[in-house]
This record gives structure tokens, C-alpha cells and sequence, in this order.
């Protein structure tokens, strides 16, 4: 791994040049006309001003992302709409593709991981009831600051909190529909919210059944029966938090249980690849169980204001996740000891438990005036298997990890200028047992063992508030994972292998350099950032000819643009707008040449969201927004080992529109998604799946919804 030297010195020789320019900027923050209030972000693991924060930082404010879960109630679209370098959503409980700037984000609930590394199935997308969220943080670009897996940036899903005093009820009714008699949507949540001087408390419910879609065309959608779909399926969630302050400290438990489970009552159709005819579904029962996702999560944290002129805080957690996947009869599944071959239907099930423990002491002036320390320390241990759920067969082994992660970060900030540098030092060890692998790998007897490592990871850069209004960042972060063990491990075919000879746990160490200016006043915001992302060791999935994916570790490279901008010229009307340009390369193996673009797995294509908000009335308002994504043709005619590389992807443009009204009676919102009824075929569907008859699914067409919610 190299140094980060370099850009060391320019941060350092930036910030000499800008002590000069102290006198004059303090005047110009202290400006009347100056910048809007001020956005604080908690996924930095103390609470922090976003000015103040040397990076590309973004939140989804609870307004944003009522607007769009009105128009669809889809957490990947929430983001693909807010985050220029956030891929576009697949519509489907898989969430496969949807990469943020061309890598995996690390995904949490309150700072609870949701993310599963080990063994990443992309199920990680649905995880609690979208009523419960009143942010969402986003870290663009590596971070280690929250543990393994951040090489693309951290996810932050904030869960509301009892804000006013008194006890509130309130109901939450939605339902959407394309006026088909198989597609109505509808879920209805009930919460209860208490806050007083003894305690605060937040308790929700909600059901959800949702139908069929149909595209631009009146086609019935194709349903994913095997990797996971939205379409036909029901879900639940019962949310607790419940929380007490006594002067400088407060204790908070909060427990969530999320379940979204398929109907199984409608069957994948393939579609016609040569006439351009996507996926469909026709009514049917699948063989097996229907897909599901099952969630449990929980947290015990304290908090300590004032504990030795610093913030204290410490969190307790636990996550239960099972994925439930499609029942199919690969050849990867066949067992003759069991059945004759090319009839063993089976089901894939990934179960991953973790346990954690996160520890955190900020102080302010520490030594000197104006510098802030941050120390901590992160325990995890993590428990992941993918098992074959009809037979009871082991596919991927129990893969036990566990880490141990001190950090330290030092802010020193000095009139208009803060600069903050630290390390995260992690232990970690992944331990498995002997095993077997499937029939369909030879039933290689696989011997037990562990593999460890112990890696310093850090960042560094300073962000100047030069003017009025005007600020500009540098900085160099670094952010770690693992490549998939358990893809790795499932797929031995030669006899006589250890466990400790398959495995390098030599993480995937991924490097974010990037330059930024941020405007924010009255009238508007404005930001431009430039980055480059490196890994020198990194990891790209392959899918061969035989339709099985392989983990390759070979160097990757992620460059880009994000802008994005708000302008309001007057207090009713907004305009807001985002352009995001991505570019990743890798090689073909080790040494090669840096020539072969990142495909749909791994990066979104280039793309531009534009809108404008209408406040024609006190509580009333309307919401227009278009999102283009740009044709994309890579890697033509390339190929590595049977894995065909060729990609191509016809860009579109589709238009949402939704109102608010605010009634004494309580709000009524209404939407159209996709308002032109554009017929078109995913992204990824059209990129990395364009030869699969099975996998072309193509997007919904026009969809109304309406919601319903009041307080009382």
C-alpha cells in the first residue's frame, strides 16, 4: 500500500497559505447574509457540522424523502433521486448493481451495520418500514471510520425520534396503483409517540401487500422468483425506541423486526431476447418457498455530554439477518445420491448474525485550544453461512470473523480553516470449519483452519470556508474490505485444499482522493467535486460461461464528477438539479493493462436529475422531477477466460411528479411516477443480464399513489 505523502504536503502547504487569509475569512463567515443554517451529520461518529467536514457529504432531509417515497416506496430509488454517484435501482429486492461511485457502501440503521461482506448476497437494501426514517447521511467515497466495508462510502438510515412534548398518535395510509385488478399496493403504519420529562418513547406498526406492475406498454413485469422481487409480495414492521435523559446523559434502547416476504403467486416468463421482448409473469406457483428477507435488529446506547470535558457514547447491537432466494435446479445444485440429475430443485439461504460493540470519547480543546480528539474502540463479530434450505446442505461453510478496531482522529481548527487527520488499526480473523463441498464441485473435503490480518488504514484533509458562503476541501481517505470468502470458499473443486490456503484475507484496501467547492446562502447551494479512487488489490466479480460468478482480485480505479445544486429564487419555489459522471477500469489480471470498464455489477452509468418545488399554499406544495441516464457501451468485443465483458445500455428519461396537500383533517399526497408512461428496460437488465431471457425486467410504466397521514 502506498503513503499518502503527496497529498499530506499539499493539504499542509494549503492550510500555511490559508492561515494568512484568517482575519479576512472570519469577517466573511460572520457576514449577515452568510450561509443557511447549518446541516449536522452523526455518521462521522461524533455530531458534526457538514462546513466543517473535509469530504463530500450529502442528506436526505425527512421532507426529501417524504416527496419520493410518495412517488415510489423504494429505498434504492430514494437514493438513485438525492446522490449523483448512486446507481440506479432495480426495482427488486435484489439489489445487485446499485453501487455507490462504482463500489459497495457500507449500509446502517442508526450505526447499526445491515451490510453483510462475508457473504454478499445484495439483499441489504430492505431492511426497516421507510416511515421510520427521518434522514439519511451519506458519506461519499472510502471511510473506515465505521469499520469494514465502506469502500464506496457510508449509508446512515436515521430513525425518528419524539421531538415535541406530550403524548402524539398518528396513521399512515398509502396505496398505489396502475389500475390493473393484480396491482394495487397498499400498507397502513400506526405510530405512537411520547416525550416528557420521565422518558420518550417511539412505537410503530405497519402492514404492506404489493401486487403486480405493468410497463410503459401494459406488460406485465417480469417477477424475479429466485434472486428476490418487490412484486406480489407482503411485508410487516414493529419499531421501538424508547429513551430517557437525565442531565448530560441519556440511555436509549431501540429495537426493530422487518419482514418482506414473496406471495408466490406468479411465475417468471422468459421473454425474447432477438425481438427485443423483455421478462414477464403469468399467474403460477413456484417450486419451493417464496423469497424473503428477515430482519432483527437491536441497540442499547449511553451517552455522556459531559464526561471529562468530552462527549462520551457507547453502543450495544445485534443483527439477525436470514435471505431466503428462489428455488432453481442449476447444475451447481445437482446431487445424484439425492435425485437424478437435472431434477433436484433447491434453495439457496444466507444467515448472518453479528454482535458489536462501538466506543467513542470526543473532547474539544484537547492540549490546545481549537483541537478536537477523537478516540475509540470497534468489536464486531460476525457469523455468516449460506446453506441449501430444501436438502439441509452446506454451501458456503460457517465463516466466523471477528475484529477489534482502535482509532484515533485529531481536528484542529483555526478561524475559517479545519483540518482533521487520523487511523483505524483493525484486527481481524475469519475462522472456518472442515467442510464438504456440493456434489457439483466434486464433494471436495475442504480442511478447517483461519486466516487473519492487521491493517492500519487512514485519512487526512482540511476544508476552507474562504468567503462568504464559499468553501473548498481536500482530502485523502482510505476505506477496507474483504473480498467474497464465501463465494470463494463454496466453489473448491481440487482435492487435498485447507482453508487457510483458499483464503487471503489481504483486504480490499481502497483509497478516495478528492478535491471540492461548496457554495451555500441564501438564495441556494451549490457543490462541484473530482475524485479518484484506487485499489490496487481489489476484487471484480466474473460471471463464466457456465453462469457462475468468480471472485478476481485485480487492481481497480473509479474516477468521477458530482455536481449538484439548489436554487431558490423565491420563498415557494425551489429548483434543484445533480449531474454524476463515473469511470472505472480494471485489468484482466494482475500486471495487464488498466483497459476493461467496470461493468453494470459494479458501476451505474452516467447521470442527471433536474426538478422544481412548488409551495402554491402554506401546507400545500408540488414536486416535478426527470432523471436521465446516459447510453453506456463498454468493453466491446472483449473477453476474459469464458466471461464476456461486452455491455451496452440505451439511456432514458423518465418524469415523476407529486403533490401534497395539508388539510386540517391531516396530509393527503398524490403522485405519478413515471408520468409519461415511458416503456424502457433497466439498466442493469439491459447491461449485464441483455442476453438472459429470464433477467430482462423491464421498469414500471405511469403508477399513481396517494397517501394519507395524520396526527392526533
Amino acid at each position: 500500500m502506498t503513503t499518502i505523502k503527496p497529498i499530506t504536503r499539499a493539504v499542509a502547504a494549503a492550510c500555511i497559505s490559508m492561515a494568512a487569509a484568517n482575519a479576512l475569512a472570519q469577517q466573511a463567515v460572520a457576514d449577515p447574509d452568510g450561509p443557511i443554517a447549518e446541516v449536522v451529520v452523526t455518521a462521522t461518529r461524533g455530531a458534526k457540522a457538514v462546513d466543517k467536514i473535509p469530504g463530500a457529504i450529502s442528506v436526505i432531509s425527512q421532507q426529501e424523502l417524504a416527496s419520493q417515497y410518495l412517488i415510489a416506496d423504494d429505498p434504492s430509488q430514494a437514493l438513485a433521486t438525492y446522490i449523483p454517484g448512486y446507481a440506479p435501482s432495480r426495482q427488486k429486492m435484489s439489489s445487485t448493481g446499485e453501487s455507490l461511485r462504482g463500489r459497495q457502501p457500507l449500509i446502517l440503521l442508526d450505526g447499526i451495520p445491515q451490510s453483510n461482506p462475508l457473504r454478499a448476497g445484495m439483499r441489504e437494501g430492505y431492511f426497516a418500514d421507510s416511515f421510520l426514517i427521518e434522514r439519511i447521511e451519506v458519506i461519499n467515497g472510502a471511510s473506515a471510520v465505521q469499520g469494514m466495508g465502506a469502500t464506496g462510502g457510508i449509508i446512515n438510515y436515521i430513525t425518528k425520534t419524539p421531538r415535541a412534548n406530550g403524548t402524539t398518535h398518528g396513521i399512515n395510509v398509502r396505496a398505489s396503483t396502475q389500475f390493473r385488478s393484480d396491482n394495487l399496493d397498499w400498507k397502513t403504519g400506526y405510530s405512537i409517540s411520547h416525550k416528557s420529562d420521565a422518558f420518550d418513547f417511539l412505537g410503530y406498526a405497519a402492514v404492506q401487500r404489493r401486487g403486480m406492475s405493468y410497463d410503459g406498454s401494459g406488460r406485465r413485469l417480469g417477477i424475479d422468483t429466485v434472486q428476490g422481487d418487490t412484486l406480489d409480495t407482503r411485508g410487516d414492521d414493529v419499531f421501538i425506541k424508547v429513551g430517557k435523559t437525565f442531565g448530560d446523559q441519556r440511555l436509549q434502547l431501540t429495537v426493530n423486526r422487518f419482514n418482506l416476504e414473496g406471495e408466490g403467486d406468479y411465475m417468471n416468463e422468459p421473454g425474447v431476447v432477438a425481438q427485443g421482448v423483455p421478462t414477464s409473469s403469468v399467474p403460477g406457483t413456484p417450486v419451493g418457498e417464496p423469497t424473503r428477507n428477515k430482519v432483527r435488529s437491536a441497540s442499547l446506547d449511553y451517552r455522556h455530554n459531559n464526561l471529562a470535558g468530552g462527549a462520551f457514547s457507547t453502543q450495544l447491537f445485534s443483527h439477525d439477518f436470514e435471505a431466503l432466494y428462489g428455488a432453481t435446479r442449476v447444475a451447481t445444485f445437482q446431487d445424484t445420491r439425492i435425485a437424478p440429475n437435472g431434477t433436484l430443485w433447491d434453495q439457496s439461504q444466507i444467515l448472518a448474525d453479528k454482535l458489536g460493540a462501538r466506543v467513542t470519547y470526543v473532547r474539544p480543546d484537547t492540549l490546545v485550544t481549537g483541537l478536537e480528539a477523537t478516540v475509540g474502540v470497534d468489536v464486531l463479530r460476525d457469523q455468516t453461512e449460506q446453506r441449501l434450505a430444501l436438502t439441509d446442505r452446506t454451501w458456503v461453510p460457517l465463516l466466523k470473523f471477528n475484529s477489534t478496531a482502535p482509532f484515533a482522529q485529531l481536528e484542529y481548527e483555526f478561524g475559517p480553516v479545519t483540518v482533521r487527520g487520523g487511523v483505524r488499526h483493525e484486527i481481524a480473523e475469519l475462522e472456518v470449519d472442515t467442510y464438504t463441498t456440493l456434489a457439483a464441485y466434486g464433494s471436495r473435503l475442504v480442511q478447517g483452519g483461519s486466516a487473519e490480518f492487521s491493517k492500519s488504514v487512514k485519512n487526512i484533509g482540511a476544508i476552507w470556508r474562504f468567503a462568504p458562503q464559499w468553501s473548498a476541501f481536500a482530502a485523502s481517505s482510505e476505506g477496507f474490505g474483504l473480498p467474497d470468502a464465501g463465494l470463494v470458499l463454496r466453489g473448491v473443486t481440487l482435492p487435498n485444499q485447507s482453508v487457510s490456503n483458499l483464503i487471503s484475507l489481504q483486504p480490499i484496501v481502497t483509497r478516495n482522493n478528492e478535491i471540492g467547492l461548496n457554495w451555500r446562502g441564501e438564495k441556494g447551494q451549490a457543490s462541484i467535486s473530482r475524485y479518484d479512487s484506487r485499489s490496487k488489490l481489489g476484487s471484480v466479480i466474473r460471471i463464466n460461461s457456465a453462469g457462475v460468478g468468480l471472485v478476481e482480485r485485480v487492481p481497480t480505479t473509479v474516477k468521477g464528477w458530482e455536481v449538484s445544486g439548489e436554487w431558490r429564487p423565491t420563498r415557494a419555489l425551489t429548483a434543484f438539479g445533480s449531474y454524476a459522471e463515473t469511470d472505472g477500469k480494471t485489468a484482466a489480471s494482475q500486471g495487464a493493462p488498466m483497459d476493461l470498464s467496470l461493468g453494470a455489477r459494479s458501476q451505474g452509468p452516467d447521470k442527471a436529475v433536474v426538478g422544481a418545488n412548488w409551495k402554491f399554499m402554506p401546507s400545500s406544495s408540488l414536486r416535478l422531477q426527470a432523471t436521465h441516464l446516459f447510453d453506456r457501451d463498454i468493453n466491446i468485443g472483449r473477453v476474459v477466460g469464458t466471461s464476456k465483458l461486452e455491455e451496452h445500455f440505451k439511456g432514458y428519461t423518465l418524469v415523476d411528479a407529486a403533490a401534497t396537500f395539508g388539510t386540517r383533517h391531516g396530509k393527503i399526497g398524490v403522485s405519478i411516477e413515471n408520468l409519461l408512461d415511458k416503456l424502457y428496460v433497466g439498466y442493469y437488465s439491459q447491461s449485464a443480464a441483455a442476453t438472459d431471457a429470464g433477467n430482462t425486467y423491464a421498469g414500471r410504466g405511469r403508477t399513481l399513489a396517494v397517501n394519507y397521514s395524520r396526527n392526533f
